[in-house]
């Protein structure tokens, strides 16, 4: 058992008899009463983020979690093939397990998330940043970095990106997993 002092981002509890991820929270206190935590928790079984106020030391129910490497392989219908990167055992894990699958190009390394309990797949996650090269963007401007000015672009793997002016088609360019953000252009 675990209090709310054990909280942190992507640890897995039961919540309502769901097994939910923390994606964010923040502890506060408000004048004499006793101190909350309030949470973000998105569900690994229908996906949907809710949010919840625990009571400042109530306990909860952690659920022991495994990371296993896996490689992309190819898309399916509705989902991705994935390859266990030690026993080479392929599984086919659906569109909804995954938080911004369309950043997936073949031969990325993924980490799925296992109940170690009743080995079923809980979740998917992405690496942190992502190299993509720029299929398809609007001529732009060099030199105009002045302003922050952004241009829809669309990457390899078909997603669609807001880069700044001066990015053109065929640069490299990193993108953060999480909010599908513009981090840099690279060097080839």
């Amino acid at each position: 058992m675990a209090t709310t002092a054990d909280i942190r981002n992507g640890m897995c509890i039961e919540h309502n008899n769901d097994i939910v991820k923390i994606i964010d929270f923040s502890k506060f206190q408000v004048g004499r009463g006793s101190g909350k935590v309030w949470t973000k928790l998105k569900s690994t079984t229908s996906g949907r983020v809710v949010e919840f106020t625990f009571n400042s030391g109530a306990t909860i129910n952690e659920v022991r979690v495994e990371r296993r490497k896996f490689q992309y392989l190819y898309p399916e219908d509705g989902g991705f093939a994935l390859m266990n990167q030690e026993t080479f055992d392929q599984i086919s894990i659906s569109d909804d397990m995954v938080d911004n699958g369309q950043f997936l190009k073949e031969g990325d390394v993924v980490d799925v998330l296992y109940h170690s309990a009743k080995e079923t797949i809980l979740s998917v996650e992405l690496p942190q940043t992502v190299i993509l090269e720029i299929t398809y963007c609007e001529p732009g401007l060099r030199g105009d970095t002045a302003t922050n000015t952004l241009k829809p672009a669309t990457v390899e793997t078909g997603a669609e990106v807001r880069v700044p002016l001066f990015c053109d088609q065929g640069d490299l360019i990193k993108i953060d997993t999480t909010t599908g953000a513009y981090i840099e252009r690279v060097k080839k």
